[in-house]
């Protein structure tokens, strides 16, 4: 797993983590929600091509 990878994977992680934050104190948000699986779906990808 390349150094670009495992920041990916970071900052997928973060992500995930203030938008859980976010739907428990203000309440869900589909955006967010969306936007993070496009996020896991691209880092997903990074390590598939990278392990390849």
């Amino acid at each position: 797993m390349s150094g670009s990878t495992k920041t990916m994977g970071t900052i997928t992680v973060g992500a995930l983590v203030l938008t859980t934050a976010y739907t428990v104190a203000l309440g869900s948000n589909g955006w967010l929600w969306f936007a993070w699986i496009v996020l896991g779906l691209v880092t997903l990808g990074m390590a598939a091509v990278g392990d390849g």
